[in-house]
C-alpha cells in the first residue's frame, strides 16, 4: 500500500505564511476607499467647522478644538481597528453589544444621568460625558440583522419577523423615549424599518408597524406643549422670531446671506450669540453662511458617495447578515443627515438630531466611525467574494 508524502512541516507554514500575507497586501476594494476616504473628508470638514463655529464663544476655540480634535484621534484608529475584525465575531456580538448599550442608556435614569433641554439622554462619569443612545443605534442594527439572518427561511410568516425583534426594538427605544428624546428614537426606527427592509421582509408586513409607529409617535407628540409648538411651528410662516421659531429663522437667514459662494470661513454672524446650538445641531447652517451653496453642496456630495458605496457592499455581498447590518447602518447614517439638514432648512421641526460626522459632540463623532470601521469590515469581504473565494 502505496503512503502519499506530505509536505514538510517548514514548507507548510511557509506557504501559510505567504497566503495570509497575500491577504493582508490586498488591495482595498472601491466601497473600502469610498467609505474610509468620505468619512474621513466629512470628519475633518466637521472640525473646521466646529472650530469656526466656536471661535465667537466664551469657552474658547481652542478647548473645543482640542475636544472635538481628540474624539476623532481616538476614533478614525479605532474605524480601522474594527475594519479588520472578521464578520464571525462582529455575529457573535450582535447580543453583547445590544445588552450592554441598553444597559448604558437606562444609566440616564440614574444619579449618572444629566438632563439638558429638556432631554435627559447623557451620562456623566468621572468628568466624562456620553450620549449612550449613539451606541444604541449601532448596536441595534447589528442585533437585528443577526436575528433576521438566523430566520431566513421565515420571513413571510409575520411572526416569526416580528418576535423577537419587534418587543426587544421596543424596549430599546423606549428607554430613550423615556428621556424625552424624540429625535433619535425616531433615528432608531428608522433603523430597525431598514433593517427590515433590505432582510427582504415582504412589504405587506411593513403596514401594521407603521400605523403603529405613527400612532405612537403622534400621542407622544400631542402628550408635550413644547413638542406641539414645535411642530406646528413648521407648518406656519414662521413668523413668531422671539418663540418657538427663533432657530429656524435664524438658520435661514444665515443660509440666505452666504450665497452661493458664502462669506468666507469664519466669517460667520450668525454664531456670534444669534443662533444657538452652531456649532452642533445647526452645524450645516454656518457651513451655509460660510462657505454658500456650493459648500453644503459638497457635504451632500461626500454624504452622496459614502450612500454609493454602502449600497454597493449590499449590492455585492452573498451573505444576508452584511446586507441587513450594512442597510440598517446606512439608513441610519443618511436619515440622520437627512433629518438634520431638514430641521436647519425649516422643513422639519427642531429635533436635536446631530449632523453625522459634522456635529460638535464627541459620542456622536466615536459611534459615527465606529460604525464606519464595521462598514468597512464588510467592504474587505467583497473583493475576495468577487474571485470566488469563501468568507466569513
Amino acid at each position: 500500500m502505496t503512503q502519499v508524502s506530505r509536505p514538510p512541516r517548514t514548507e507548510s507554514r511557509g506557504l501559510a505564511a505567504r497566503v495570509s500575507l497575500g491577504r493582508l497586501l490586498t488591495p482595498p476594494s472601491s466601497e473600502f476607499m469610498l467609505i474610509a476616504s468620505t468619512a474621513l473628508l466629512l470628519t475633518i470638514f466637521g472640525i473646521i467647522m466646529v472650530i469656526s463655529a466656536t471661535s465667537a464663544t466664551e469657552t474658547g476655540v481652542m478647548d473645543t478644538a482640542l475636544k472635538q480634535g481628540m474624539f476623532a484621534v481616538i476614533g478614525i484608529p479605532l474605524m480601522f481597528l474594527v475594519s479588520r475584525l472578521p464578520v464571525n465575531f462582529l455575529k457573535k456580538m450582535a447580543w453583547p453589544a445590544l445588552i450592554l448599550a441598553t444597559a448604558l442608556q437606562l444609566l440616564v435614569f440614574t444619579p449618572l444621568g444629566i438632563g439638558s433641554d429638556g432631554n435627559r439622554n447623557w451620562i456623566s462619569i468621572a468628568g466624562f460625558t456620553m450620549q449612550p443612545s449613539e451606541f444604541l443605534k449601532l448596536a441595534l442594527a447589528l442585533w437585528v440583522a443577526y436575528v433576521l439572518l438566523r430566520k431566513q427561511a421565515r420571513l413571510g410568516i409575520w411572526h416569526h419577523v416580528f418576535i423577537p425583534v419587534v418587543p426587544v426594538a421596543v424596549l430599546a427605544i423606549g428607554a430613550v423615549i423615556a428621556g424625552d428624546d424624540l429625535g433619535t428614537a425616531m433615528v432608531l426606527v428608522l433603523v430597525l424599518l431598514g433593517c427590515l427592509f433590505f432582510s427582504g421582509v415582504k412589504l405587506r408586513l411593513f403596514i401594521l408597524p407603521l400605523l403603529l409607529g405613527a400612532a405612537a409617535v403622534a400621542a407622544y407628540a400631542f402628550s408635550s406643549e413644547n413638542r406641539m409648538r414645535r411642530i406646528t411651528a413648521v407648518c406656519s410662516d414662521m413668523t413668531d422670531y422671539t418663540g418657538i421659531c427663533y432657530q429656524s429663522i435664524h438658520a435661514v437667514w444665515g443660509m440666505a446671506n452666504g450665497g452661493f459662494f458664502g462669506l468666507g470661513l469664519g466669517n460667520s454672524q450668525e454664531k456670534y450669540g444669534w443662533l444657538p446650538a452652531a456649532s452642533n445641531d445647526f452645524i450645516f447652517a454656518i457651513v451655509g453662511e460660510e462657505l454658500g451653496l456650493l459648500g453644503c453642496l459638497v457635504v451632500l456630495a461626500l454624504f452622496t458617495f459614502f450612500a454609493v458605496g454602502a449600497f454597493h457592499i449590499m449590492r455585492k455581498t452573498s451573505d444576508a447578515f452584511i446586507r441587513v447590518a450594512t442597510g440598517g447602518i446606512t439608513i441610519w447614517i443618511l436619515g440622520q443627515a437627512l433629518i438634520n439638514i431638514g430641521v436647519v432648512i425649516g422643513i422639519f421641526p427642531v429635533m436635536g438630531v446631530p449632523l453625522p460626522f459634522m456635529s460638535q459632540g464627541g459620542t456622536s463623532l466615536l459611534a459615527v466611525l465606529l460604525a464606519c470601521g464595521v462598514l468597512l469590515a464588510f467592504a474587505r469581504t467583497i473583493p475576495s467574494a468577487e474571485r470566488g473565494k469563501v468568507t466569513e
